[in-house]
């Protein structure tokens, strides 16, 4: 990158991370910038903004203490570009791609447009073959397959980063030649040093960091920082996938965190804002991070996102998990009730959806039984929720002997299928989710046939 333009002197004003320039030169919309203070300190940005008159750029680093007078801004005439190469497992990143683990320089073999680039729709291939992360709730009920995009919604107070580490260090692919195909990018945005410390130490602990990618976005770094986070992450996970041909699983946490930052910033260019003070083009500018997953016909690799957010007020309508839920397909929903009663992870299975589901379980990829058996354990839980209702109700002495079977049920699935301390692998799922319906009646299982019943429930009753 060589800087071919130099403005000096023209700095108007400065907010937060927005410095204001006058338009003195020819200059491009996402151009990379260096902003050199009166101090001598270089600082990283781009052009965000920009009219007749004036050039809005978002500087990436700090901007207390950068004078107006004496500040010199060099113009690149290109976008900002992440340097990757061979390498790049087991490195740790801040939010704009410079390395933090104290390890030697990135063997750069080419330079990437963090934005990416465009995708013509016909190029895409569906997303297929299922991707197992180690939950239950997950790999049974509502299965990830790679190059889907399937986020989870928290709220505060949740345990989302502990899912999300559990995720990077357990999830694998299934096959033969699967261990060396599959690799982890995982953003920390605008997260706490506490955070920051807990991810990288239980990677390092668990040996995960060694087919991981990791970005730390802190949250006392630049509000336009976070906005670059996810794109230089993706922009790596896109180099493994369609270079290196690697099966990719891209961990974003907290896309509420990057939210807030985008409204921030536009707040700063004085933007009329839409829902809750966010801006108007959030749900495409959130667009133009989901859809960068997925897979390219004719190429080997795959991008899978699991995006994190907390949902503020544990709001599921909220513009940030609305929007998102638009983009993505489906979601998995995190539940404060079963947090509080200790059980991990605490999913809730109803709400939470994975629309791929179908494309990546079954005969060949998962086991022949087991869209049945996610069915009905399904059915079989939500009429033990409309149970507990009634019982609430009527009490459970006016309730029938079935009725009562279908309570003990929903204890045993939350107890033992939903909550496990450690990872479980597919069968260990499935082996969990045939013993919770041995309490039911026979009677009461029509989504499962004859012979799954004769092969795996033998001994229920009725």
């Amino acid at each position: 990158m060589y800087a071919r333009l130099i403005g000096e002197d023209i700095a108007n004003r400065a907010e937060g991370p927005l410095l204001f320039l006058r338009r003195t030169v020819d200059v491009g919309l996402n151009e990379a910038v260096e902003v050199e203070g009166a101090d001598g300190g270089v600082r990283l940005g781009r052009i965000a903004a920009l009219d007749e008159e004036t050039v809005t750029v978002e500087v990436l680093d700090d901007t207390a203490g950068l004078a107006l007078h004496g500040t010199r801004v060099r113009f690149f005439g290109e976008p900002l570009r992440f340097h990757v190469g061979p390498g790049l497992l087991g490195r740790v990143f801040n939010g704009v791609g410079s390395p933090i683990d104290g390890g030697p320089p990135l063997a750069a073999e080419r330079a990437l447009r963090v934005e990416g680039l465009p995708l013509k729709p016909s190029a895409r291939e569906a997303p297929s073959e299922f991707l197992e992360s180690g939950f239950t709730a997950i790999d049974l009920m509502n299965s990830l397959v790679r190059g889907q995009k399937l986020p989870l919604f928290s709220g505060g107070g949740l345990p989302h980063d502990r899912i999300a580490v559990d995720i990077a260090c357990n999830a694998r692919l299934r096959g033969r030649g699967a261990a060396e195909d599959f690799a982890i990018v995982f953003a920390g945005i605008g997260i706490p040093h506490d955070s920051a410390e807990f991810f990288r130490e239980e990677m390092e602990k668990s040996g995960a960091l060694a087919r991981t990618v990791l970005f730390l976005n802190l949250a006392s770094d630049s509000s336009a920082q976070r906005l670059l986070t996810p794109r230089f992450a993706l922009t790596a996970a896109e180099y493994m996938a369609f270079t290196e041909g690697k099966h990719v699983l891209v961990i974003l946490t907290d896309i509420t965190n990057y939210c807030e930052a985008l409204r921030e910033v536009s707040a700063s260019r004085g933007e009329i804002p839409s829902r809750k003070g966010y801006p108007g083009y959030m749900y495409s500018d959130l667009a133009t991070l989901y859809e960068r997953a997925g897979r390219i016909r004719g190429l080997p690799g795959s991008v899978t996102q699991v995006p994190i957010l907390t949902m503020p007020s544990d709001d599921i309508t909220h513009p940030i998990p609305d929007l998102t839920g638009y983009i993505t397909e489906g979601q998995i929903v995190l539940d404060r009730d079963l947090h509080r009663r200790d059980l991990y992870p605490p999913i809730r299975v109803l709400p939470s959806l994975s629309r791929l589901m179908k494309d990546g379980t079954g005969d060949g990829m998962t086991h022949a039984d087991h869209p049945a058996l996610a069915a009905q354990l399904y059915a079989a839980y939500a009429q033990a929720q409309q149970t507990r209702i009634l019982a609430s109700v009527v009490g459970e002495e006016g309730l029938s002997e079935v009725d009562r079977k279908y309570l003990g049920f929903g204890v045993a699935f939350e107890q033992d299928v939903v909550n496990h301390g450690s990872r479980r692998g597919l069968e260990e799922s499935m082996e969990a989710g045939w013993r919770a319906l041995r309490g039911l009646p026979r009677g009461e299982l029509h989504r499962l046939s004859d012979k799954q019943i004769r092969a795996h429930l033998e001994g229920v009753g009725g």
